[in-house]
């Protein structure tokens, strides 16, 4: 046994135990004969810092993986970090322009050495950051998405997606960003709200007779205009329909259209439609007949304005950034006269998360995934029971996404990332029409989409597209390769013999379309044989990847995530890995809320509400903060962030250890049994069925994936049965039935709170006395213990009576240190004998005198009923019966006025719609709690009789 410290200083424990577990190899499942539980963490950027929502989410995690842990599972964690394309692209970049550099100055081999140095150097701050939180994750088998073996599993389901028709190029509409200068997923798009305008114009009809109104919120897109678009219902313009409209600036004649689109209540009912710059337009223009690759670009990639394929746009407008160009626009429009009027707006504006700027809907070439195919078995799955979602009524908004997805875009303009597998090359006809141009321009044209009979090959290695392309050439050319836009012809194998070049795509994927392969990629796929884990930034001492662990491990038991991921990356697994594996990637999916400012509202760094879990760590400790998160993770609700919470969870831990301080005091230490120790007093086996239902609540608690209630669960047993009473009630007698009851209690209290807990439990777990392994490994609870009906009975009753008084005691101003005598009436004779059998710490902990049945108090006396017995207190002598009767009644009548008040407030509708949420919310809460006042000082009352 060690002697614990007087104080509890979780930061003298914590680095001890984590970096003990981690070196020994406690967390590596080692269990091969043991049923497999298995998990993966949503991989952190390698760009990032823990946040709070990291806390949550790592912390619900480690919870599950802790308890199936102990209860002999061979379990695995799987951890690692997702490359994070944009936003280290980005980090590096702002490297280079910090030293007078850009990336543009360096070939794209030389930047991407230079991102792989960055990551050497930097790229673990996370994965440090989350084994201060007591992540038992396997970091033996630690993963990043750009590893040798991930990428191989990458670049094996885009080419086999390919090959089944699932992964296709085509022109559509994406989110772009001209900061970034790329393609961006919905996710990395944020809306603002924006005061704006809106400008309503004149469109003059080409046959003179008229002209129709159109409103917008962006001018500029005008110059792209396509068509006007009004609903066929709509009375006032069916005669319209089929006519022209010959557009402003650039004079272009466009087609009034009939689309449900148009709303006729909404301003004047008619819409400009401008396919290549709106996402709903783009719909509209393919229902009109327009094919993508018709419809009209009049921006490149960096948001100026370019000259659209027919040539009209005015030469003054081109080049002029699109804000700019909006005033020009707006400018030619008064002047024509065709600006009608402008009204102020407030506008839902995307921008990019990362870069600041206005997103733009651009008409693009891009790789798709054919998301509606693969979306069909992930739905059944749900449906079928094959995963299950909890909590369940995520289940209609999944099914609700799933069933109108859209095409999935999975190629970015990025340098950093998994390049793309795909070489670009054109027909013999086309390459000896156009002799002489440059390779430069000719790979111009191609990735700009403007060489006709564009032809790809895509493959897994440059070598087998060469093959590829081969095979479509003949044998009377030769091909070479090229990377991207970059370099003059490689050296010819033949100089005799005419040559063809096959351009890579620049482009690289989605970091979303290799994290969507996480639970299986990790596992070793698709390697037929064990291969060690070797590659840039991989470290020694890694373990092997292999078949038998992906036998093993796949499917993953249990995923958890936020629920605003369950699109982006929870779905996609589901999606890819039914596909690829044949089943679905994880049994239960759990979806938790987000981690809210205490007001409730999102935290956000502009609004400087974003609290820092390291702080937390530093100041309360991990086991303080990890059991928070569990405390106020309940199914379906967001957990709304309290620090006074977090300090009480501090004083819990330091209330066990204190309580364990008592024990080793009174010579209590580790127990050698699991199953719970013989016991003949009341009080044991009082306590050792506590134990028995406990650990029943947490069982189902867990298997239900329902925190709040686990953790409620153990924080009532320890605090409120073991610390509160039972150590009370053995203070005076500790035999050594005792004492190996309350070691045994210990210990189980140590691995029932461990995976809440796992520092402070570890810790006093040693301090206990001599063990055969440590906490982590140990064995949950199997007490092999039945609850004593009679025992239990005695010490609930015991309790409730010790309470009643106490509660009298306080509220009557009794003194504390008085004894006072009691007078029991109607006393059931099992009532009786329980009084003689628990008099010693009934008089310790009730504080009474003697004991007397069938009487009466002389003077004013406080009454309590228990059960079916009257327990009456004398009072004369001890307290002012007058002056405390007039004190109760002057409080009482202060609370019942204050509640009246309370009352009139919520029953003003003004109050309840115009106040703050917040304030009409403690209006309520005040109300209840004086209504309870009152209740509670009537009851005083009623006591002196």
């Amino acid at each position: 046994m060690t002697e614990l410290a007087k104080t509890f200083d979780p930061a003298a424990i914590e680095a001890k135990w984590y970096q003990h577990w981690e070196t020994s190899g406690q967390f590596r499942p080692a269990r091969p004969d043991a049923q497999p539980f298995t998990i993966v963490n949503p991989p952190p950027n390698v760009t990032g810092s823990l946040h709070i929502g990291h806390a949550l989410d790592n912390t619900l995690q480690d919870i599950m993986v802790r308890y199936e842990r102990l209860r002999g599972k061979d379990a695995l964690w799987v951890v690692g970090t997702d490359h994070a394309g944009i936003a280290t692209q980005m980090v590096v970049e702002r490297q280079l322009n910090a030293k007078g550099e850009k990336r543009t100055d360096y070939t794209r081999e030389e930047f991407v050495e230079k991102v792989w140095d960055w990551k050497a150097e930097s790229g673990g701050t996370i994965t440090g950051q989350l084994r201060r939180l007591g992540c038992s994750m396997d970091w033996s088998r630690e993963q990043f998405t750009m590893d040798p073996h991930f990428t191989r599993a990458v670049v094996k389901v885009f080419v086999d997606l390919h090959k089944e028709g699932l992964i296709y190029r085509d022109k559509r509409l994406v989110n772009w960003d001209p900061g970034l200068k790329t393609a961006i997923s919905d996710l990395e798009v944020e809306t603002r709200e924006v005061l704006g305008k809106f400008w309503h114009f004149r469109y003059p009809l080409a046959d003179g007779s008229g002209a129709i109104s159109v409103a917008t919120t962006r001018p500029e897109t005008m110059l792209a205009d396509m068509a006007v678009a009004v609903n066929p219902d709509d009375e006032r313009y069916r005669m319209w329909v089929g006519k022209y409209v010959k557009l402003p600036i650039t004079g272009r004649l466009i087609p009034i259209v009939a689309d449900e689109h148009a709303d006729p209540a909404l301003g004047s009912g008619a819409v400009k439609i401008t396919p290549g710059h709106d996402f709903n337009d783009f719909e509209v223009g393919k229902r009109a007949g327009i094919a993508p690759a018709d419809m009209l670009n009049m921006l490149d990639a960096e948001g100026h304005v370019c000259q659209t394929a027919d040539g009209l746009i005015p030469e003054e407008l081109i080049g002029h950034d699109r804000f700019e160009a909006r005033w020009r626009v707006l400018g030619m429009m008064e002047e024509a006269g065709l600006l009608e009027r402008t009204e102020d707006r407030t506008i839902q504006t995307p921008y990019g998360d990362r870069s600041g700027v206005v997103i733009e809907p651009w008409l693009t070439d891009q790789w798709y995934v054919d998301a509606a195919t693969l979306a069909k078995p992930a739905i059944e799955a749900v449906r079928s029971g094959a995963i299950e979602i909890v909590p369940k009524t995520w289940e209609k908004t999944y099914f609700n996404w799933m069933e109108n997805i859209q095409p999935w875009c999975v190629s970015r303009q990025l340098w950093w990332g998994h390049r793309i597998p795909a070489w670009f090359g054109f027909s013999r006809e086309w390459l000896a029409q156009n002799a002489t141009k440059t390779y430069r321009e000719i790979a111009s044209e191609i990735f700009s989409g403007a060489a006709p009979d564009q032809i790809v090959f895509v493959a897994e290695t440059e070598q087998a597209a060469i093959k590829q392309a081969e095979q479509y050439y003949g044998p009377d050319y030769q091909v070479v390769t090229h990377q991207g836009e970059e370099g003059e012809p490689l050296t010819l194998k033949d100089p005799g013999k005419p040559a063809l070049s096959i351009y890579r795509d620049p482009d690289v994927l989605d970091t979303w379309f290799s994290s969507a392969l996480w639970p299986f990629a990790t596992l070793g796929w698709p390697d037929q044989e064990p291969s060690p884990l070797q590659g840039r930034g991989l470290g020694e001492g890694r373990a092997e990847a292999s078949p038998t662990l992906l036998a093993k491990h796949y499917p993953n038991d249990l995923l958890i995530s936020g629920f605003d991921i369950l699109f982006f990356w929870d779905a996609r697994m589901a999606m890819q890995g039914i596909h690829f594996m044949k089943d679905v990637p994880w049994r239960r999916l759990y979806l938790h809320g987000l981690v809210r400012a205490a007001d409730g509202q999102k935290m956000s760094k502009s609004k400087g509400n974003v609290v820092d879990p390291l702080g937390l760590i530093d100041q309360y400790g991990a086991d303080a903060l990890r059991f928070f998160m569990a405390a106020m993770e309940s199914q379906g609700r967001d957990v709304k962030m309290d620090e006074k919470r977090v300090e009480g969870y501090r004083n819990f831990a330091t209330k066990l250890w204190n309580a364990v301080r008592f024990a080793q005091a009174n010579g209590i230490v580790a127990s050698t049994s699991v199953a719970a120790p013989a016991a003949t007093l009341a009080v044991n086996k009082w306590i050792i069925g506590e134990v028995v239902g406990t650990l029943a609540e947490l069982d189902k608690a867990l298997a239900d994936l329902r925190f709040d209630a686990a953790a409620n669960a153990i924080y009532h047993f320890v605090w409120d049965q073991f610390c509160d009473w039972y150590l009370e009630l053995i203070k005076a007698q500790i035999d050594e039935e005792t004492r190996a009851v309350a070691g045994w209690v210990i210990d189980q209290i140590l691995v029932m709170l461990h995976p809440f807990m796992p520092f402070i439990t570890e810790e006093l777990w040693h301090a206990q006395g001599e063990r055969s392994h440590d906490l982590i490994v140990a064995q949950w609870p199997a007490p092999q213990a039945e609850i004593d009906p009679q025992a239990s009975a005695e010490i609930d009753w015991l309790i409730r009576l010790v309470s009643e008084v106490r509660g009298a005691r306080a509220e009557l101003g009794v003194p504390p240190g008085a004894r006072l005598p009691a007078i029991v009436n109607e006393a059931s004779a099992e009532t009786r004998a329980r009084i003689e059998r628990t008099a010693p710490p009934l008089a310790r902990l009730a504080r009474i005198e003697n004991w007397a049945f069938d009487g009466a108090a002389s003077g004013g006396a406080a009454q309590i009923v228990v059960d079916e017995a009257t327990f009456i207190l004398p009072l004369e002598g001890v307290i002012d019966i007058a002056a405390e009767k007039a004190r109760l009644t002057k409080s009482l009548q202060a609370a019942q006025k204050e509640a009246k008040s309370l009352e009139g407030r919520l029953a003003n509708p003004a109050f309840v719609e115009k106040a703050k949420p917040e304030a009409v919310e403690k209006a309520r809460a005040d109300h209840a709690d004086k209504i309870a006042e009152a209740q509670r000082l009537e009851a005083a009352l009623a006591r002196l009789g």
